[in-house]
């Protein structure tokens, strides 16, 4: 009866997580979609709670709390501008949980004889795949937060470096499916992912970390599926499945809204001072025109149809409500406001829409880039804040930028443009931006919070 009651709850659970899923497909229903996937995860832990294997619960006890003690301020507290490490950070932490569990699960069938190919086999490939991500994870988290240096960090021969390492983890691997009690072998292995996890996050730069967290977390997936084969869990496989899947279908988006493959994200070094110095080169020659406050409110406070486009320096100044205040202004004087969201702006996937939506910016203002790009033309003004990539026609122009070929939001086809930099030097990723040069761009310096503090009062007055 027990074991019935938890295959029904691992159901639910599974249903919960298969429908939480298809909703966060929506901006709309993304907040119902977390509600589902909570729900979900608490009646697969609390049916786990029942299972036979369990003898005692009082490390279970302390472990609630430990995770209760860091989940609730990692969720409560840190600020929208850190999200996207916290998110890497969460994937170290699931890692580690599926590495440890791999751990003692083959320690318990080493000293109770009973290993066996099979289960050495999921074993083996859920430690490969959770150290590295673990390790990953933080030097994720590392260049997201300042704590590295968010170029890339390069030495000769690292890519043949990480194919060797590869390569013998796949060979230990192998050897575990066929010696399953070769314990020196395993240690080896564990050695070998977390240094591989390093050795292939340092050298990518800060751009490409989106794509990098997003591939972060298929790996986690994975090792959740590796841990429910070896612990004969159906929710762990299912959840695992539905996380590595959904992980590499968001990498693939990402790294399409780039224009770039997975091998140029993993090894080509995007973002390093050669690339940099290769995009400056293409560059215009001009100079940027600086505008005032008050010249760029009487140009917002008379368009008839605005467009910002947010970028991460929106979020590094938590200026969403603001740039809210600013769009409700405008349109109290009859404009019509939207706001234009690329699919990689910011640090993580949805970065700008999470960002919004917690500023009540209703969800029918955030037009996605292909829908958006035909209305530019048309647009009267659109004020740029904190992007670079997303919106430089040098992707469109410029063969030799690094960036040639992403898709872009066709920003410079508008009438007027006011960007806001916090300074006249390069974006995040190091590459130039020829929008910043273009005779209908005006440059708006600053703090983006402060300057929007100043547009809005400008607006009221004009």
């Amino acid at each position: 009866m027990t074991d019935t009651f938890i295959q029904i709850a691992y159901l639910v659970a599974a249903f919960l997580f298969i429908n939480a899923l298809r909703v966060l497909g929506r901006p709309e229903t993304a907040r119902r979609g977390m509600q589902m996937a909570a729900l979900g995860m608490l009646i697969a832990v609390v049916a786990t709670l029942f299972h036979a294997r369990i003898v005692e619960y009082h490390w279970i006890v302390v472990g609630i709390f430990a995770g209760a003690a860091i989940g609730y301020p990692l969720g409560m507290f840190v600020p929208m501008t850190a999200m996207p490490q916290r998110i890497a950070i969460s994937h170290a932490f699931g890692a580690l949980a599926a590495t440890l569990v791999g751990l003692g699960e083959y320690h318990h069938g080493f000293t109770t004889n009973h290993l066996d190919s099979g289960h050495v086999a999921a074993l083996a490939l859920e430690v490969l795949l959770g150290g590295l991500t673990v390790t990953g994870s933080i030097m994720a988290a590392g260049k997201l937060q300042g704590w590295l240096p968010q170029k890339p960090i390069t030495f000769p021969f690292q890519n043949i470096s990480n194919f060797i390492l590869l390569g013998i983890a796949v060979i230990g691997f192998v050897w575990m499916i066929i010696v399953p009690d070769a314990w020196p072998v395993f240690i080896v292995m564990l050695v070998v992912s977390l240094a591989i996890g390093v050795l292939i996050v340092l050298p990518i730069g800060g751009a490409d970390m989106p794509v990098v967290v997003s591939l972060l977390n298929a790996y986690a997936g994975l090792a959740a599926v590796a841990t429910g084969f070896a612990l004969d869990n159906n929710i762990l496989i299912i959840v695992g499945a539905l996380d590595g899947a959904s992980g590499i279908i968001l990498s693939l988006a990402m790294s399409k809204a780039m224009n770039r493959s997975f091998a140029n994200v993993l090894f080509g070094a995007f973002g390093s001072d050669s690339v940099a110095a290769t995009a400056a080169d293409g560059s215009t020659g001009g100079e940027m025109k600086p505008v005032s406050a008050e010249d760029a409110a009487l140009r917002m406070a008379y368009a008839k149809r605005v467009v910002i486009v947010p970028g991460y320096g929106l979020a590094v100044s938590q200026a969403q409500h603001q740039v809210r205040e600013l769009a409700d202004l405008i349109e109290k004087r009859g404009g019509d406001v939207k706001f234009a969201i690329h699919p990689v702006a910011g640090r993580m996937p949805g970065h700008m829409n999470v960002l919004l939506a917690e500023a009540g910016v209703a969800y029918d203002k955030l037009i996605d880039m292909d829908e958006i790009n035909e209305k530019f033309p048309e647009t009267d003004v659109v004020l740029v804040i904190g992007a670079n990539d997303v919106v430089n026609p040098a992707a469109s122009t410029n063969p030799s930028s690094p960036i040639y070929g992403m898709p872009i939001l066709k920003v410079s086809e508008a009438q007027s443009v006011i960007a806001m930099k916090r300074g006249p030097g390069k974006g995040f990723s190091g590459v130039e931006n020829e929008l910043f040069f273009d005779e209908k761009t005006s440059m708006l310096f600053g703090d983006a919070k402060q300057s929007l503090v100043e547009l809005i009062s400008q607006v009221k007055e004009a």
